[in-house]
Formats: structure tokens, C-alpha cells, sequence
């Protein structure tokens, strides 16, 4: 007796796949009489027609991440912006000089090396070595 029809029918009735059903030896007959969808649920609900378990492992809960004190990090950026932010400034600053004729071409390329070291903490200093150069 080939039933395959009949579980590929269960199944699409009760939404599992054909290996998690199972008809019961004894009323092969009554699931054989089966032909709607409304049939196949009434033997279900009567036990003739049974759903196995589904098979696979579960989804593990994931581990919750502490902040200790080895695990915060703090923005290794902020050094860098720091940085771009004085350059760009004392950049402007000398390129300022430069138009105003207060500074030479060969002394805005010393300076420039001297902004790209860090030599200069602020536009003050800067200021302050400018005003050095001229006396």
C-alpha cells in the first residue's frame, strides 16, 4: 500500500516536512479513506496521524559580555584628531604670514617640518618663533 500521496498531503496540511509524520499501522485504512485537508487534521486530533519531534540542536543563549576593567577601550582617534586639528591651524597661520610678506618662502618650509615633528604646542608658540625669526 503506497501512502506517500497521502503524507505529502499531511504535510502540507499540518506545515511540517514528510519525515516528522507518521501514520499509525493500525488505522491505515481510515488514512487511506482520507481525501480533503479537513480529513487529514480529524485524524490527526484522533491520534491516527502523529507529528514527531523536530530534530536538530537548540539555539544556545549567547554569553552577556562584561565591561571589566581589561575590556574598555578607549578612542586611540582622539590623539590623531588632536593632531590634525593644531596642524591644520598652524598651517593657516603660516600660510597668513607668508601673504603679509612677515615670513619667507625657505623659512615656511622650515616651519611646516617643524609642525609635521609637533615642535609648536600652540598657535601662541608658533607666534612666539615667528616673532624670534625676524629680530
Amino acid at each position: 500500500m503506497n501512502l506517500s500521496k497521502k503524507k505529502s498531503l499531511a504535510a502540507r496540511t499540518l506545515k511540517v516536512g514528510k519525515d516528522r509524520i507518521v501514520f499509525l499501522q493500525s488505522r491505515l485504512e481510515e488514512i487511506k479513506e482520507a481525501i480533503t485537508k479537513q480529513d487529514i487534521r480529524d485524524l490527526q486530533k484522533e491520534g491516527a496521524i502523529i507529528l514527531k519531534e523536530k530534530k536538530g540542536k537548540r539555539k544556545k543563549e549567547g554569553k552577556k559580555k562584561r565591561k571589566s576593567a581589561g575590556n574598555i577601550r578607549k578612542k586611540v582617534n582622539k590623539r590623531k584628531k588632536e593632531y590634525v586639528t593644531m596642524t591644520r591651524k598652524l598651517r593657516k597661520y603660516t600660510a597668513e604670514m607668508l601673504k603679509q610678506g612677515k615670513v619667507s618662502r625657505e623659512d615656511v618650509k622650515d616651519i611646516r617640518k617643524k609642525i609635521r615633528n609637533r615642535v609648536f604646542k600652540s598657535k601662541a608658540n608658533l607666534r612666539e618663533y615667528i616673532g624670534g625669526l625676524r629680530k
